[in-house]
């Protein structure tokens, strides 16, 4: 009875271990299920494989989210992923979209590919799984992905060439500001400075001054002068790293050559506004002074203290109205709302105005737009063209009075056949204006009115061949009798320039025979 009771006790110990055994089994086996269910791929799988619905990323190997955050593209993964296979499958999208009726597909790269690679895409579900496989794979080191460290290659080769074939420097500098690496334009420059048969020694040689690389702000220029050859100039950008620079020299030639090109134009430019003899304002869009002349100085009368502090617009021409130098009106807001009307026409390129001074000088102010806003005024000082006009002008108001003073009636026809001068006499006896009609309608004009105004004669016509005849002319007279019974004397004499002097004399009647006699004998020779 002991001994049933011994061994009672050792079934029900197995019993309790076997169970237990089993219970820790099943809590192991579910916890693997619990921890694979939330990813199709495992985080241990090798290989590069994407699970997409449609062009959504539904999962993928660890290889393959490496070789899409690789990628230059941004965007979702599908797209990334295309950038990625179209240089190595051309036809990948077109074959890519067939898949719901072929269901299956495997491509092979182009020749030239880098390194061969086969694609292969199943359609499984609804859901499209794409492979990569290396046809080398087999001798790859276990535990790598080798598209991740091909593509990782590639781009690290790709951004070498870029740095090599920059056509710019690019090189690091350390903490003592040595220059531990250097692109091949920085080699280049360096190889150039070296002298016949040396070759470049570890470390590098520096190009630029340690000062000028250190101060590391951007927009710096240095000159590098080259034994024999003309010199070169650099923009140097540096950028903190670490403890040493990364530095960028940005070949600035053309740019000096231009900035050259534009101060000698300003020079050449101030030197000629400065032998101007019209004064010369510029104000920008703020409407401040930004240019003028010494011809302003002169015209204004304003000192270069006060131009130099660059004044308003309105401060200006307030300067010029406190000189007397604008033609000021009776109150001082009509005056303002005068210069508002001149800065709007000027603006839009309008302004243009005579002023006479109260010293006696006449300006001509011109204003014009300038681009950005910009407005430039010029002063041009025309009182002795504006003397030689009045001159002018009262010399020919004297000579029209002494012509209309004339009993005779007077009349100038221009080489062309215009009326160009007539007195008071001719209009009273032709009974019209000729300032009404002056310069219009020419000799044949005026030929048909005297016409309609006396008896019937081929004189007419004679007159206005004579006009109209350039060559040797000879003064000549005729009698012509007025539609009212008035005997005129004519006179036809030829002037400088090919312009002819017409005479009109009402005769009296004790010579009132001698122009008939003297016209017929002229018809006669005729």
């Amino acid at each position: 009875m002991q001994i049933d009771w011994a061994l009672g006790l050792e079934l029900f110990s197995v019993a309790m271990v076997a169970a237990l055994g089993g219970l820790l089994a099943l809590s192991a086996l579910q916890a693997r299920a619990s921890t694979t269910r939330g990813a199709i791929f495992a985080d241990a799988q090798d290989g590069t494989s994407f699970l997409f619905d449609g062009e959504l990323l539904i999962d993928a190997t660890p290889g393959a989210r490496a070789l899409l955050s690789l990628g230059q593209t941004r965007g979702a993964p599908w797209q990334r992923l295309l950038a990625y296979l179209a240089p190595q499958f051309p036809d990948f999208e077109a074959r890519i979209a067939r898949l719901s009726g072929e269901g299956r597909l495997a491509l092979a790269s182009t020749s030239s590919a880098p390194q061969p690679l086969l694609l292969e895409a199943e359609l499984r579900g609804g859901l499209t799984r794409i492979t990569l496989l290396d046809p080398e794979e087999a001798s790859r080191i276990p535990g790598q992905d080798s598209l991740s460290l091909r593509a990782t290659q590639v781009e690290l080769d790709q951004l070498r060439d870029t740095v090599s074939q920059a056509p710019f420097l690019v090189w690091r500098e350390g903490p003592e500001g040595e220059v531990t690496w250097a692109n091949a334009a920085y080699l280049a420059e360096a190889t150039r400075r070296l002298e016949p048969g040396q070759d470049l020694r570890w470390p590098l040689p520096r190009l630029f001054e340690r000062t000028a690389t250190a101060q590391g702000a951007a927009g710096q220029r240095q000159m590098l002068e080259r034994p024999g050859a003309a010199a070169h100039w650099y923009d140097l950008i540096g950028f903190s790293e670490g403890d040493g620079r990364l530095l960028f020299g940005l070949p600035a030639d053309a740019a000096v050559q231009a900035e050259g090109a534009l101060h000698d134009f300003m020079q050449t430019l101030t030197k000629t506004f400065a032998h101007l003899p019209i004064g010369l304002a510029i104000f920008d869009r703020q409407r401040q002074l930004a240019l003028f002349n010494p011809a302003l100085l002169d015209l204004t009368g304003l000192q270069p203290d006060f131009l130099a502090l660059r004044p308003t617009l309105f401060a200006f021409l307030d300067a010029m109205r406190d000189g007397n130098m604008i033609p000021e009106p009776k109150d001082y807001r009509s005056w303002r709302k005068q210069m508002s009307e001149l800065e709007k026409s000027a603006t839009s390129g309008l302004y243009e105005e005579t002023w006479s001074l109260p010293s006696g000088q006449t300006y001509r102010v011109i204003g014009r737009p300038h681009p950005n806003g910009a407005l430039a005024l010029m002063f041009e000082d025309i009182s002795t063209e504006m003397s030689r006009t009045r001159r002018y002008r009262a010399d020919l108001e004297l000579d029209q009075a002494v012509v209309d003073a004339l009993d005779e009636a007077v009349a100038v026809i221009s080489q062309s056949g215009l009326l160009v001068m007539s007195n008071a006499a001719y209009a009273a006896l032709w009974g019209h204006d000729p300032a009404a009609t002056l310069g219009d309608g020419g000799i044949v004009s005026l030929c048909a009115h005297w016409r309609d105004h006396s008896a019937p004669s081929p004189v007419w016509d004679q007159v206005a061949a004579f006009v109209a005849n350039l060559d040797d002319r000879k003064p000549w007279r005729s009698g012509e009798r007025l539609t009212d019974g008035r005997l005129v004397e004519c006179r036809f004499a030829p002037l400088p320039g090919g312009a002819t002097l017409i005479t009109f004399r009402v005769a009296t009647q004790a010579n009132e025979r001698t122009p008939k006699l003297a016209s017929a004998k002229r018809r006669k020779t005729a």
